[in-house]
């Protein structure tokens, strides 16, 4: 699976999760007619909306992301492209936490309430890696793709040949 796609995927997840989090939150605090804990959920998805939005504001890879990318193996040969078992097998903490998160929330709205939050906070702070990361595999030829490691070891990239990206402004005339 190309390591561009697995960004979007998983800010697109971890998006459905709050979304999902929310809706179990919001309808288990209605069953208890809670209108103050629904307000005070709101208040912190607007604060976790604003940090979300500040951690993601800069348009550069991370630096998780650049030690990923420095660190990749170069191959010549494409991985093996499996994409529901490699997001299964990275974005299981992301499942772990919205199902746990969720099925908390029987016994206390708010527990899925501020896990909502944290997903939105993630996907936030996510949202434009994928596209910094495609900038730099058309600056310098490359496809980067995420390598079939154990669920419980770091992620590992594999680095393959690609198609440079000649802009207009680099060709000299």
């Amino acid at each position: 699976m190309r390591f561009v796609d697995f960004l979007k995927t998983t800010v697109l997840l971890s998006a459905g999760a709050a979304s999902a989090l929310a809706a179990i939150s919001v309808l288990s605090a209605a069953v208890e007619s809670s209108k103050a804990l629904v307000a005070s959920m709101i208040g912190w998805w607007v604060i976790a909306t604003a940090i979300g939005l500040w951690l993601g504001r800069r348009a550069e890879v991370s630096s998780p992301i650049a030690g990923l990318l420095a660190g990749a193996r170069t191959s010549t040969a494409l991985p093996e492209q499996r994409p529901a078992v490699t997001l299964l097998n990275r974005l299981w903490p992301l499942l772990l936490f919205a199902v746990l998160a969720g099925a908390l929330g029987v016994l206390a709205p708010q527990i899925p309430g501020i896990g909502a939050g944290f997903a939105i906070i993630w996907a936030l702070a996510w949202r434009r890696q994928h596209a910094a990361v495609a900038a730099i595999e058309d600056r310098d030829g490359v496809r980067f793709h995420v390598k079939r490691t154990s669920p419980i070891r770091p992620m590992e990239l594999l680095r393959t040949p690609g198609f440079k990206a000649l802009r207009p402004e680099r060709l000299v005339a």
